[in-house]
């Protein structure tokens, strides 16, 4: 139990680093999810938003500081 307590820690953390992030850098972040290979569908009523090239860009990121974080520890 007490690793699955470290655990929440660590995730806790990290979420407050990332509200932190985007509180100071917010403005400077609107790129973010307007990348070029994001689908934007706009019909007259409806809008569909799939942001992949976003979603792969975070995915490359959080993979490679996980690795970095997990040779650390």
């Amino acid at each position: 139990m007490p690793e699955f307590g470290r655990i929440l820690i660590v995730i806790g953390l990290l979420i407050v680093l990332a509200g932190i992030i985007l509180f100071l850098f917010g403005d400077k972040l609107g790129w973010l999810g307007r990348l070029p290979g994001d689908i934007r569908i706009e019909g007259e009523r409806t809008r569909f938003y799939f942001p992949i090239v976003t979603m792969i860009i975070i995915s490359i990121v959080l993979t490679v500081v996980i690795n970095l974080i997990r040779k650390i520890f």
